[in-house]
């Protein structure tokens, strides 16, 4: 299973709840989509974050 969702800024805050150390990585100045994915043999998710296509 997988969804991503984007990840924008609304004010001091974004779109989907990603904990702030996470983000500091990623170039602000682009856009990102952040993927969420269940891996059913871990049974864990994982979350990484993609440059938006259409940006």
């Amino acid at each position: 299973m997988e969804f991503r969702r984007r990840l924008y800024r609304r004010g001091s805050s974004f779109e989907t709840t990603i904990p702030m150390p996470l983000l500091l990585a990623l170039d602000e100045s682009k856009k990102h989509d952040v993927v969420f994915r269940f891996d059913p043999e871990k049974q864990a998710w994982e979350v990484r974050f993609e440059e938006r296509k259409d940006a």
